[in-house]
């Protein structure tokens, strides 16, 4: 059975770490339909829009999603619609992209990157289950308005709006609770529920799906103690869940406890288990084109695309273990260099992996 991948490579280093993960996934063996398409600065550039119509008819109609990264300094000044962090708002929102699974793990090669002592974060493995199509992000009203009384009255204001219905909670509960089932069964909720009306809400109903699932442990904790919580005893934690907003500051905070965002994939899943796959960090234009960026987030993430949505675990493992093995070797980009290790290129990494593969 042939599965159809739309490749979507983007902008800044996404190309190049993009092509050492379809190399990885070639190399496999498997029958796939592998279509590319611009997206972000670049399909802004061809088309005048960051995800023409033809790019995101190619997203529905497939399989999954493997995406680079977007974005570029000299998109700033254009309208907000027209940039191209929109491409993946867009995406989002179109195909229902509505739980972001980010597993931050320390893999034991890299325990002395980390800006953390080892002994704080050795044997690190979180999952951040981060609600991706509601909260602050898409909500209406938002803008800027003058303000027509009170004490700052003729200035002008800016203004979004936080909500979450019901069924949008419940969903991404299931996923949290359903992944505690497979990892260690604790699930931590984190919410601002002693000052947001919505928050408290979250956590009423964060409660009520906990019935369902008496084997995992569920806890609660205010947003600003689990920042804290992550860089004093990260490993307490097995399964965060949480909205849109805080799961955006927390996962990249998790992703540093690593060593580097470079390391780190991720999955973005709607309800039939299409997804899009990315690595965590940025398009990194300042170091684009000059074969220096680490493609193993990228490539892990092709590893999350088989896992999740092909149902293909063991081609996962084997791209894992792969991983693993380069790592175990010494091999490293420049962000995750140091003494006594051997620094390589992007493709050099590709080449590793791909050798390690076979």
């Amino acid at each position: 059975m042939s599965h159809k991948i739309a490749v979507l490579p983007g902008d800044g280093i996404g190309p190049e770490i993009i092509e050492q993960a379809l190399r990885v996934l070639g190399a496999l063996g498997m029958d796939l339909d592998l279509r590319s398409a611009p997206v972000g600065g670049a399909a802004f550039d061809a088309h005048e829009h960051p995800l023409p119509p033809a790019t995101l008819e190619l997203a529905r109609n497939s399989a999954a999603i493997l995406f680079g990264a977007v974005g570029d300094w000299k998109y700033d000044a254009l309208p907000r619609e027209f940039r191209p962090e929109q491409a993946i708002l867009g995406l989002r929102k179109a195909l229902g992209l509505f739980a972001n699974l980010r597993p931050a793990i320390l893999y034991p090669q890299l325990a002395n990157a980390s800006s953390l002592k080892p002994e704080v974060v050795s044997g690190l493995n979180i999952l951040i289950v981060r609600e991706l199509t509601g909260d602050i992000y898409f909500g209406q009203p938002r803008g800027v308005r003058d303000i027509e009384d009170g004490p700052f009255k003729g200035e002008r204001q800016g203004f979004d709006t936080m909500h979450y219905a019901e069924s949008e909670v419940r969903r991404i509960a299931h996923v949290g609770f359903q992944a505690a089932r497979k990892r260690g069964k604790k699930l931590c909720s984190v919410d601002k529920a002693n000052v947001l009306e919505t928050s408290q809400f979250w956590r009423d109903i964060m409660i009520t799906v906990a019935r369902e699932y008496p084997d995992v442990e569920l806890s609660h904790m205010y947003v600003d103690n689990a920042a804290m919580q992550l860089v004093r005893a990260p490993k307490a934690f097995d399964v965060i869940v949480t909205g849109n907003l805080f799961g955006d500051i927390l996962s990249d905070e998790a992703a540093m406890l690593t060593g580097s965002i470079g390391m780190l994939p991720s999955a973005s899943l709607n309800a039939s288990n299409q997804g899009l796959y990315e690595p965590s960090h940025g398009s990194a234009p300042d170091i684009a084109g000059q074969n220096i960026a680490n493609p193993l987030a990228t490539i892990l993430s092709a590893a999350m695309l088989l896992r999740y949505s092909l149902n293909e675990a063991g081609q996962a493992d084997r791209i894992e273990t792969a991983v693993q093995a380069v790592l175990e070797q010494g091999l490293r980009t420049a962000d995750i260099h140091e003494d006594g290790t051997t620094r390589v290129s992007t493709s050099e990494m590709g080449d590793a992996v791909l050798k390690a593969l076979k």
